[in-house]
């Protein structure tokens, strides 16, 4: 997933917990926040009278406004590495948590299961066919009449 695509793709799904985020969709967002939040800080030097900057203003609506797609990528992206939802929290530690939350999304998918998750309502797929038996190799051998006589 291109870097285009995967910022499409999070904002698409902004609020969407449920399916899964590949690890170039979560890691192309990260930089995606990363890159406009120190591009909103650039704008600190612009002052107001009462002390404040029109960077921090910025910077405050951006991750309010980023909050929400950045969780729901978290949450899918942890879901695809098999990871329960609740990991999430662990941003909520200064620096160890931000690194053990770091680690979790940057494992491969654990499963095969599909990238999106069924439509609800949707009819499940259906059970592979069983295996063809196998051909015979040589024709049953007959028994031999009985001499009971």
């Amino acid at each position: 997933m291109t870097f285009g695509q995967s910022i499409q793709t999070v904002f698409r799904k902004y609020a969407e917990f449920e399916g899964r985020a590949s690890r170039s969709e979560f890691w192309w967002w990260v930089v995606f926040y990363v890159l406009v939040s120190a591009a909103t800080g650039l704008f600190s030097v612009i002052r107001f009278d009462y002390g404040g900057s029109m960077g921090s203003i910025l910077t405050g609506l951006w991750t309010i406004g980023a909050l929400l797609p950045s969780l729901a990528v978290t949450v899918r992206r942890l879901r695809d590495a098999d990871y329960p939802w609740g990991h999430v929290f662990w941003f909520l530690l200064p620096i160890a948590g931000l690194i053990v939350l770091a680690v979790l999304c940057a494992q491969p998918a654990k499963s095969d299961a599909p990238a999106q998750a069924p439509a609800p309502g949707a009819e499940p797929p259906a059970p592979p066919a069983p295996p063809a038996p196998p051909a015979p190799s040589a024709p049953p051998a007959t028994p031999a009449p009985r001499d009971d006589a």
